[in-house]
């Protein structure tokens, strides 16, 4: 440590006040360059950041009211078009997927859930790499394809390997009405024949 201290004395000794002069200027002048750049990379990259989450937020918002008009449908029309053959989720979302420019690369299916008189099939799905136009057109081709369809849950991301796309993890349902017991159909014909009888 010593050594070093002597060669910077004897370094100084030797140059000319002129040559100290622009190494003073230069030992101010470097930090100063250093900071300054440090931060304007910074004020760059959090203003990069900031025009990114403003898009985030308002491709969110464009989902939202999305969501908000797509249940506007009457419930007495989209019962009485709903029959007892639930519709192919997989199918569905393949379709709507091609619609929007993308392959869907598969769904996994959740147990049906039978509740007053109606039966909800789910499935999840994952799809990433997505543009936010490509999303948006893969949601509407979701939600306005067949009445009995919507998206009950929703997670969108933005995708780490390309700032400019979407990654998102859904959760679609399909509804359609309770098929009747396997023997209601004969015990209607026989208490009509029950009837036919007592008459």
């Amino acid at each position: 440590m010593s050594t070093i201290s002597d060669k910077a004395r004897d370094f100084w000794d030797r140059i000319s006040p002129r040559e100290r002069r622009l190494v003073l200027v230069a030992a101010i002048a470097v930090p100063l360059t250093i900071i300054v750049w440090l931060a304007l990379s910074i004020h760059d990259g959090l203003g990069a950041m900031e025009a990114r989450n403003d898009k985030m937020r308002k491709a969110l918002l464009v989902l939202e009211d999305m969501k908000a008009r797509g249940p506007a449908q009457q419930t007495d029309d989209v019962v009485a078009t709903m029959g007892v053959e639930p519709l192919s989720l997989d199918t569905y979302l393949s379709a709507a997927a091609q619609k929007a420019g993308f392959t869907l690369k598969g769904t996994t299916p959740r147990n049906p859930i039978v509740r007053n008189g109606f039966v909800t099939n789910s499935v999840s799905c994952q799809i990433s790499d997505l543009t936010i136009e490509q999303f948006k057109k893969f949601l509407q081709e979701v939600e306005t394809g067949s009445k009995v369809v919507i998206v009950t849950r929703l997670d969108v991301r933005r995708d780490f390997k390309s700032k400019e796309k979407l990654d998102a993890t859904l959760e679609v349902s399909t509804y359609s009405k309770e098929p009747p017991p396997k023997g209601e159909g004969g015990g209607s014909a026989g208490s009509g024949g029950s009837a036919e009888k007592g008459g």
